[in-house]
């Protein structure tokens, strides 16, 4: 399955890359957390005004006080909640508690980790619903800027599948050909968004044809059918 991640700051400009995005054949849609920051939870009641049917995460990337943070994100219309590994596992818990009491998932993010599976384990026994395997957009640029091979998703992707039941989610510095190949890891859902990008604030391609490139990426994927989890 393929997500859309709209680290957008304004609510119109996501809206039309959300509507974009969709008639592509993208399954979900992300309020990422640059959104979040510029319009709180509006930007997630919008989202969800718009595509009332369409699994819809809030990427709040929750570190504390995690019952409430994940209330405000279901009440919204989230249908997915995200939190950090480097959170305290009563934070963890209490986010999970909250995904069981309000109908929502748990996706537990690795990003920074030290033992990027060692990490994925732990999510999975404080019972997150997704691992979220990302290497961040700043790890990446700093390694590249020093003139070192950056890191991307796909260079523990299969050890960490290998390592949980839950499904796992490749995120950060995908080009288009790596995401086409995340179900072969086993990996069933990936991101859409800074892999497609040529500078930090415009979500295009290079070649300026997101629409088309979506769209062949989506039917590549949708394709591959089901990946089998566990």
């Amino acid at each position: 399955m393929a997500q859309i991640s709209l680290d957008l700051v304004e609510i119109p400009e996501a809206l039309e890359t959300a509507e974009m995005a969709m008639l592509a054949g993208v399954d979900w849609l992300e309020a990422g957390t640059p959104l979040i920051l510029a319009e709180g939870m509006l930007g997630v009641r919008t989202l969800r005004d718009r595509f009332p049917d369409t699994p819809i995460v809030a990427d709040l990337k929750t570190m504390d006080g995690g019952w409430l943070e994940a209330e405000i994100m279901a009440k919204s219309g989230a249908t997915q909640v995200v939190l950090m590994l480097q959170a305290h596992e009563e934070t963890i818990r209490c986010v999970v508690q909250a995904g069981k009491d309000l109908g929502v998932e748990v996706m537990g993010e690795n990003l920074g980790s030290d033992d990027m599976v060692a990490g994925a384990k732990r999510l999975e026994d404080l019972c997150c619903d997704y691992v979220i395997h990302h290497i961040g957009y700043d790890e990446r640029r700093g390694i590249a800027a020093r003139g070192e091979r950056q890191p991307n998703p796909l260079d523990q992707l299969a050890e960490i599948v290998q390592a949980v039941s839950i499904p796992v989610q490749a995120v950060g510095g995908l080009t288009i050909e790596q995401a086409i190949k995340t179900p072969e890891y086993g990996a069933p859902l990936f991101v859409l968004g800074a892999p497609l990008t040529i500078d930090a604030d415009s979500l295009r391609t290079a070649d300026g044809y997101l629409e088309s490139s979506l769209r062949m990426i989506c039917e590549k994927v949708h394709a591959y059918g089901d990946v089998v989890v566990g």
